[in-house]
């Protein structure tokens, strides 16, 4: 099944609610992930786009992701709301 939503910082799949990162007042985030955001802000505010590019591709080849998943993520990363 395609995921619905994406994180907003790293396109990792948020539909799962226990993956959402949280806002301040503890409620989960509809837009960013555990990894990226949390308590309202983000967990790495000097964050780059390039820098961002280089985490995803470690980790997704860490987890051994298919080549065209890792690719349509890197295409992605540069639309999303973190990055425009």
């Amino acid at each position: 099944m395609e995921p619905k939503l994406f994180c907003q910082s790293c396109t990792m799949p948020i539909d799962k609610v226990e993956d959402r990162g949280t806002e301040k007042d503890g409620s989960k985030s509809n837009e960013y992930c555990k990894y990226c955001y949390q308590n309202g802000k983000f967990t790495d505010p000097g964050m780059t786009l390039e820098k961002m590019k280089s985490n995803v591709i470690t980790q997704m080849k860490q987890r051994s992701f298919p080549l065209e998943i890792l690719q349509r993520s890197l295409e992605m990363l540069p639309g999303l709301k973190r990055w425009k």
